[in-house]
């Protein structure tokens, strides 16, 4: 959420026509040709960038706007501040072909960063990707000074290694792993010098302390990114760089490149008794540039996580302890299927690790790393991968479906991860309850995430339930909302509507009475069974008009139609009539959120549905080539009529007169009433049911 102030502004930057536009720019052409670029020539160019990046759509900017703005990128006396910003608009505007900025002619380091990004945002036009790479590559094999220059330019390197691991050559990748050990294990441990005090400063005030650990401690160890100071030195801050693109380039630099080894190979490779033998033997021996790189990473990352068992001070530093630890057990598993021998040296740590973190609430975003790790190396890790997935799927989204952050990389990881549950895909389709509350608390973000997922959730087991869990989603949405507004107060609560008061459904939640009803639908699994929640959506409707409700019940439409989609390719023709009578009978018994009862009524009222069903093998394997044929037939008079905007109006936006009360009690104009007779007649010629 922005202020107030920060809406206003964005809305006037979007609401900029381009005639303004075009006379603003002007303006900026003007100040960007004087010889004084001062105070206004700043503030000019950032409302541009605000005018350029508050749309979603591309701003075009004058020719002779553009080539000032990258003339004034390249001048080596122009002001920093002038030059990000010259920057930061021309990756806004990118791709673009009026851009012609030239690599080889800048010289300055910080220049030369910036001039990278805005290229490099143009994607591999004219292999520009390529001609970055190889500048860097010319700036760390000229040997310069551990200056500025590397300090700025190694972060391009790692986006170049991303966008374009095919850059750069054998030797070229050797000299950047080589240097890569070095900033990654011998970084200084004095902090950095503090700026000149003036006349009345004291040498032994500039006089640099040592660097501590995040408890205060003075460090005795190797410099890592969980190394604390009040100033850094240029080579610590390229270990700290360093860190970052370390997992993107042994993707890339690994033994196979890009990739990993075959799962076959890698089990066969961890299981043997060569493994074991290598894992004692490689500390002892002078190894290659890029297996040398492997071993200080190993040790690295060993470190971090002995880093992360200490108390932090602040809360920045507790952090980025998570953070780091999230990072490293990623590394490590890049490096145990590089070389099966890391895999017996990461272990015990890792265990021990996994021990610490399960039971600590604020540390649950570690444990989606580690599970990957132990059921990506099977037995060979020695773990109860089952009690893993029981950990995930129980305690987590209970606990933690507030945290937009989480629930986003929980619902990735079960995607990733899909070919990893094997035998244990059951555990996962019977967890889509506690799933979904992820995705009636974070329905907006989530939305095309479950789309994706829901095919390997649904099951015919499971489908009469999980359909009547699709359609309860608004309610759940409320119940959880009530249930946090109900715990004892934490520092760290999730926010929620304040401007809601619902006294009322709050006692509803705490009264035995309805207890039963609250915790079917808040239950962990899939049951079985299926309640009726008319009293409860009774009950909570005071909190029908809340924003959360409302956004959950836009998605359920979307979430509905990937549903179908999905049953379909497991269904047979009897469930599928099932699946269409429970619709039509909840067409009436749904949450009052705004709007919800007309957006579930497919929805073209699952007839396109129907006839893709009567074309599956599933069907024409239970029923007669005379009923499938039928179904299509009045499947696809009924999707023409649907198609005419007289009937579709009545059907899909029906009118006050429609929506009234007398609209359930009028046999003449009652909606679920009609699809139930269209749903017979359908049922009566297609043979799927009794007359």
């Amino acid at each position: 959420m922005f202020s107030a102030g920060a809406e206003s502004l964005l809305h006037q930057a979007r609401e900029i026509q381009d005639e303004e536009l075009k006379k603003f720019c002007s303006r900026i052409c003007k100040l960007l040709q004087a010889e004084d670029l001062g105070p206004d020539t700043l503030d000019s160019l950032q409302r541009l960038f605000l005018i350029i990046s508050a749309t979603k759509y591309s701003r075009r900017l004058e020719k002779t706007c553009v080539d000032l703005l990258q003339a004034t990128l390249g001048l080596p006396a122009c002001p920093e501040q002038l030059q990000v910003l010259c920057a930061a608009i021309l990756r806004e505007m990118s791709p673009s072909d009026s851009l012609s900025l030239a690599w080889d002619h800048t010289q300055n380091s910080r220049q030369l960063s910036l001039v990278a990004s805005v290229l490099l945002a143009q994607g591999d036009r004219n292999e520009e990707v390529r001609a970055v790479g190889q500048g860097v590559l010319r700036a760390l094999e000229s040997r310069q000074p551990e200056g500025p220059s590397l300090r700025h330019l190694l972060p391009v390197m790692a986006k170049v290694v991303v966008l374009s691991p095919g850059t750069l050559q054998e030797d070229q990748a050797t000299l950047l792993s080589k240097r890569l050990v070095d900033w990654l294990r011998y970084a200084s441990l004095q902090q950095g010098l503090p700026h000149s005090g003036g006349f009345f400063s004291t040498p032994r005030a500039r006089q640099p302390g040592p660097v501590t650990e995040v408890d205060g401690a003075v460090a005795t160890d190797f410099f890592t990114v969980l190394s604390s100071g009040h100033r850094f030195t240029d080579d610590q801050w390229l270990n700290v760089q360093a860190f970052s693109m370390l997992r993107a380039w042994l993707l890339h630099s690994g033994p196979e490149g890009p990739g990993t080894l075959d799962t076959d190979d890698r089990s066969e490779q961890e299981g043997s008794t060569l493994s074991v033998i290598s894992a004692t033997s490689s500390a002892g021996r002078l190894l290659p540039p890029r297996e040398r790189l492997r071993e200080v990473a190993f040790e690295y990352c060993q470190r971090l996580i002995e880093q992360s068992n200490r108390r932090a001070l602040r809360k920045g530093d507790s952090d980025l302890q998570k953070a780091c630890l999230v990072e490293a057990v990623l590394v490590l598993d890049v490096l145990c299927r590089q070389d099966p021998s890391f895999l017996y040296r990461s272990l015990s740590c890792l265990k021990a690790l996994h021990g610490r973190v399960r039971g600590d609430p604020a540390s649950v975003r570690v444990l989606l790393p580690l599970a990957h790790f132990f059921l990506s190396h099977g037995e060979a890790a020695a773990v109860d991968s089952e009690a893993v997935y029981q950990h995930l799927f129980t305690r987590i989204p209970v606990e933690q479906f507030h945290s937009p952050m989480l629930a986003f990389e929980f619902i990735q990881f079960c995607r990733d991860n899909l070919h990893l549950f094997s035998g244990h895909l059951s555990t996962l389709r019977l967890s889509f309850p506690n799933l979904f509350k992820f995705l009636a608390w974070n329905s907006p973000p989530l939305t095309s995430e479950f789309v994706a997922l829901l095919p390997a959730l649904v099951d015919a087991g499971t489908a009469l339930e999980m359909l009547h869990a699709l359609l309860d989603l608004p309610c759940l949405t409320a119940v959880l909302d009530l249930q946090l507004r109900s715990a004892p107060a934490a520092s760290e609560r999730p926010l929620w509507d304040t401007s809601l008061r619902a006294p009322s459904c709050l006692e509803a939640f705490r009264d035995p009475q309805f207890q039963g009803l609250f915790q079917y639908l808040l239950r962990p699994k899939a049951s079985g069974a299926t309640e009726r929640l008319a009293p409860l959506h009774q009950l909570l409707q005071p909190m029908a008009g809340c924003a959360r409700v409302a956004q959950c019940a836009q998605a359920v439409p979307t979430l509905l139609q990937a549903f179908f989609s999905a049953v379909t390719q497991v269904a047979d023709g009897s469930l599928i009539n099932q699946l269409a009578l429970l619709l039509l009978g909840r067409s009436d018994s749904l949450y009052p959120a705004p709007g919800y009862a007309a957006g579930v009524h497919r929805a073209s009222l699952l007839l396109s549905k129907m006839r893709t069903l009567a074309h599956s093998p599933a069907t024409s394997s239970t029923h007669s080539e005379e009923g499938a044929e039928a179904i299509r037939t009045r499947a696809t008079e009924l999707l023409t009529l649907l198609k005419m905007p007289s009937v579709a109006q009545f059907v899909l936006t029906p009118s006050t007169e429609v929506c009234s009360p007398r609209y359930h009690r009028d046999a003449n104009t009652a909606l679920p009433l009609a699809l139930r007779t269209v749903s017979r007649l359908v049922e009566r010629e297609a043979g799927l049911m009794p007359g």
